[in-house]
């Protein structure tokens, strides 16, 4: 177990969001199992790491000239479907290392402006290769065939995938522990509640033909997606899929893509989620709730490093929404490692609404997953600085305490420990990980009958808290999808 972040603790629940409480579903850990990827993203990391390994640097800038900071630079090896990403730095510069011989395709992006595929091809260990690539209207590069870079999706065409059924929650799928299928479950129903942030985003990309006249498609789409809404309601989410299917195929618009990308993602089907909120998002760069909504259907597949750079976009759109920090914050609490550009952002954030319990709480958290990595007494009092703040502004931010008293165990100060672990549980009497360190510090300075009292109460709640997840998954059916060639897929009509 952690000696700083909790494990078991039920983090953004009682933090303040500047009056308004955040609630949150479930208990929710740290992943402990590491993700094995084919390609390591070393964005703006020294290539001394391995001297050996092939290099692929440069810089993003626009078209006049003017150098992008945070853009997102994505470089797949041809013939593997897995990307890389990293954001450019202050410098508008980026850097991938350590990588092998091949042919990979190199493309950068930012706010609806992206940059033509280009192929860099590396021959031998050890090569350096310098790209520059220019940011143009997305509207203007040309389509780029067979890259894994799709375009907006054609409706003429089929989708890569049809729901053919639904399953029992038991069949339930995910990567990593089950406390990262919980903060992706959690995430997902978060994402329904997500809001446009103009009516402009409503637009339809292009009606299309096939209804009586004087009858808009848009009309026709609003009343398959509202058909879709009841049978959610009546608890039959294999007709609302359709339904929602259906209004996206007559009127593109980015509620549309938004209403059936998410419903794909509450029910289980992550990665065709993902398919259908990345053509959301070409559609419609500028949708925050977009870019948010895929950040979460990212994760879900255990695409943690692009889960990150999407939320971090979606915070650019709008620096002023709550939304994309705190997904934020949770997907770096679960991920294994620190994740790229979100201890910046929660910087950010933090600084902007210093009056914000939740701000602090998530920065706080984020600079203790650096501190996992690299130990320093600097970061330990930055952080409990934070979380201090955070309980002084909202002193029901029992996550804040919880922390506070991890931090005073890993000090050897267990007085000071079990006053904060106490604080923690008499602002949330059901954090079940407060009950347990507080058991354990009680049984360190020599009280046993204490210990005993609080360990008891932690196995309680673990036991309400898990016949709750099961209860949840019960009530959300996961879908059966099936893929062109596959048994099951509907034959051409």
């Amino acid at each position: 177990m952690s000696s700083t972040i909790a494990n078991g603790s039920y983090p953004l629940r009682p933090c303040s969001t500047g009056g308004n409480a955040w609630s949150l579903w479930s208990a929710i850990a740290v992943v402990t199992a590491l993700m094995s990827v084919w390609i390591p993203v070393v964005g703006q990391q020294s290539s001394s790491q391995n001297s050996d390994g092939v290099v692929i640097q440069g810089t993003v800038h626009d078209a006049a000239g003017k150098l992008i900071v945070d853009g997102t630079v994505r470089l797949e090896q041809k013939g593997n479907s897995t990307a890389a990403v990293t954001k450019t730095n202050a410098a508008g510069a980026f850097s991938f290392s350590a990588l092998g011989e091949g042919s990979y395709i190199l493309i950068a992006e930012k706010l609806g402006l992206r940059s033509r595929t280009t192929t860099v091809v590396a021959s031998s260990p050890g090569e350096r290769k310098r790209v520059d690539l220019v940011l143009e209207d997305s509207g203007t590069t040309p389509a780029a065939s067979n890259t894994g870079f799709s375009q907006a999706m054609e409706f003429a065409d089929k989708p890569t995938f049809t729901v053919a059924g639904v399953t029992d929650w038991t069949a339930v799928g995910g990567h990593g522990s089950d406390s990262t299928l919980r903060t992706s479950e959690y995430l997902a129903r978060e994402t329904l509640a997500l809001k446009p942030e103009d009516a402009s985003h409503r637009n339809s990309v292009s009606d299309s033909e096939g209804f009586a006249p004087g009858v808009s498609t848009h009309v026709a789409a609003d009343e398959h997606r509202q058909a879709g809404e009841q049978d959610e309601k009546r608890d039959d989410p294999l007709a609302a899929v359709h339904e929602f299917e259906q209004a996206a195929r007559l009127d593109p618009s980015e509620q549309n893509y938004f209403v059936w990308g998410s419903e794909l993602l509450l029910h289980r089907a992550v990665w065709q989620a993902q398919e259908v909120l990345q053509k959301g998002v070409e559609a419609f760069p500028r949708s925050a709730r977009m870019l948010t909504a895929l950040g979460t259907a990212l994760f879900s597949g255990a695409r943690y490093d692009e889960a990150a750079l999407r939320l971090c976009d979606a915070s650019d759109l709008n620096p002023a929404e709550t939304e994309p920090y705190v997904f934020m914050g949770k997907i770096e609490m679960a991920a294994p490692n620190p994740l790229p550009c979100i201890e910046r952002k929660l910087a950010w954030f933090a600084e902007q609404q210093p009056g914000n319990s939740l701000a602090n709480y998530l920065y706080a958290m984020a600079i203790l997953k650096r501190k996992e990595l690299s130990p320093d007494e600097k970061i330990t009092t930055k952080a409990e600085d934070l979380l201090t703040k955070a309980v002084a502004i909202d002193p029901k931010c029992a996550d804040a305490y919880l922390q506070l008293g991890i931090l005073a165990t890993s000090r050897r100060n267990l007085n000071k420990a079990i006053v904060f672990y106490t604080k923690a549980i008499e602002a949330n009497s059901e954090l079940d990980e407060a009950h347990y360190r507080l058991g354990v510090a009680y049984d360190r300075i020599g009280q046993p009958d204490k210990a005993k009292v609080e360990f008891q109460l932690h196995d309680e709640i673990k036991k309400r808290q898990a016949d709750d997840v099961e209860r949840q998954r019960r009530e959300v059916k996961q879908f059966l999808v099936v893929a062109p060639g596959k048994p099951g897929y509907p034959p051409a009509q």
